[in-house]
């Protein structure tokens, strides 16, 4: 299992067992509008970084914003494997 599954697993995890203190928690009860609201923050973190040429930040930022779309996947009702899907069909060769 890859890192992408392991946490999207453990994200699908605590919305089932609901653990005090859990940050996921605390998005996936606060509901989608405060997830997409985190996302875009996130991503426009990424564009500083970047912005900045600013290695370790892009690396940091882009972990936060992967993260973060993950726990917004979760409330969807997407998994990884669906974006991996229809990453496969987009770059068939």
């Amino acid at each position: 299992m890859g890192i992408i599954q392991k946490v999207y697993s453990i994200i699908v995890y605590r919305k089932l067992n609901p653990k005090e203190g859990s940050y996921v928690n605390y998005l996936q009860q606060k509901g989608i509008d405060k997830i997409c609201k985190k996302v875009g923050e996130e991503a426009s973190e990424v564009i500083i970084a970047a912005k900045n040429n600013n290695r370790d930040e892009i690396i940091y930022e882009t972990a936060d914003l992967w993260f973060h779309t993950l726990v917004l996947l979760s409330e969807s009702g997407v998994t990884p494997d669906d974006i991996y899907q229809e990453l496969e069909k987009r770059f068939k060769q």
